[in-house]
């Protein structure tokens, strides 16, 4: 489908989400990180968790006082491999990326780290963080619980978050191997995608209290809210396609994220308190790097990733498919397209872009004014 939104320039609205994150409280090295991962996200086409989420996840929580602009970051434990960090409510990317930082330097000494963030908030894509692994030639593992929002097999009540669970390794090509997506169909952020542009939500994606499907975008949200309606794990309602094995997959995250940490988890991280006023989601994240040079060599491992990765694209394709893809590579052709055209930026964007610039007063003209 040809792009019809304009394309913004990726200095221009890199600069202005900085400004405009510092504005809000965050220091600015803090800023420039927040505003990387959630412009990666648009570089890799994955509207849901980039400029898309910025007013709406942060700035807004912040401004509720659910999100604290300074992160005050706690070392739990430490051992040579592993480590446990209290976010103390701060931006969760910004533990994230020092928690990255920490088990990467492990990693290189020891071959293996892992560790584990209680009290934090939203990590932006679970993908950032095992990218950094891959960069230093790493392989990544991450995960995070969420706000409850999908339902067990068989049941209809919103219990678990979307919770993903991500995987990148380097390979002989131009881009990773990375599988970065959520444990239940469709996930909370593809659904504010969908409202934004005025599309249903595919069937079979989301059930009612009642056991029925929704494709109401608008009316999902808002019965999600008040919790009369969840997110279906991967395979979907009931055993016949399956839809136990994401469930199972979606509980592996909820336990690690919580457990590892000793932090909340289901209907604890709904960010409401009893009397129904806005809370601290307090979300618990988990990430794993493994060092190929401690096995059979770094370039051993790319030179199989990518030779497994070539024979699964050249596989014989079904009728009518133009071509088989791996994980990572149409996020890798996605940057390759915007590059230089800079980032897509829809009307719901635009109108949060200058009313923030107005706010602030900010020197910044947008190509989409008139």
């Amino acid at each position: 489908m040809e792009e019809t939104r304009p394309f913004v320039d990726w200095k221009l609205v890199h600069d202005f989400m900085v400004d405009v994150f510092v504005k809000y409280g965050v220091p600015r090295e803090d800023a420039e990180i927040c505003t990387d991962v959630l412009l990666e996200s648009d570089r890799r086409g994955i509207e849901s968790h980039g400029c898309n989420r910025f007013k709406p996840i942060y700035l807004d929580r912040i401004k509720t006082g659910t999100l604290l602009p300074v992160t005050k970051i706690d070392i739990v434990k430490e051992t040579p491999t592993t480590v446990v960090m209290d976010a103390n409510n701060g931006m969760g990317m910004v533990a994230s990326y020092r928690m990255m930082e920490m088990l990467i330097e492990k990693a290189g000494t020891y071959g293996m780290a892992g560790g584990a963030i209680m009290n934090s908030t939203h990590y932006g894509i679970a993908g950032y963080w095992t990218t950094m692994a891959e960069k230093a030639g790493m392989i990544g593992i991450s995960g995070t619980n969420a706000r409850p929002s999908v339902a067990p097999t068989f049941g209809v009540e919103p219990m678990m978050g979307t919770n993903p669970m991500t995987f990148t390794m380097p390979t002989d090509e131009p881009f990773p191997f990375n599988l970065d997506c959520a444990t239940c169909i469709v996930q909370n952020g593809k659904i504010e995608f969908y409202e934004r542009q005025g599309k249903p939500t595919p069937e079979g994606c989301v059930i009612s209290e009642t056991g029925e499907t929704m494709t109401d975008s608008g009316k999902i949200l808002k019965d999600m809210r008040a919790g009369h309606a969840a997110l279906l794990p991967l395979g979907g309602p009931g055993e016949e396609t399956a839809g136990y094995k994401g469930y199972g997959y979606t509980t592996v995250v909820e336990i690690l994220s919580a457990a590892l940490a000793g932090g909340p988890f289901l209907k604890a991280l709904s960010g409401v308190a009893e009397d129904g006023s806005p809370q601290m989601y307090r979300l618990g994240h988990f990430f794993f790097v493994i060092n190929p040079e401690f096995f059979m060599g770094l370039e051993t491992f790319k030179k199989t990733a990518g030779e497994i990765c070539r024979g699964l694209r050249n596989s014989k394709k079904a009728p009518g498919a133009e071509r088989i893809y791996t994980a990572g590579e149409k996020e890798h052709l996605a940057w390759l397209d915007r590059k230089d055209k800079g980032v897509p930026v829809g009307e719901a964007i635009q109108k949060e872009f200058i009313a923030l610039r107005d706010e602030f007063n900010l020197p910044y003209k947008f190509p989409f004014e008139k």
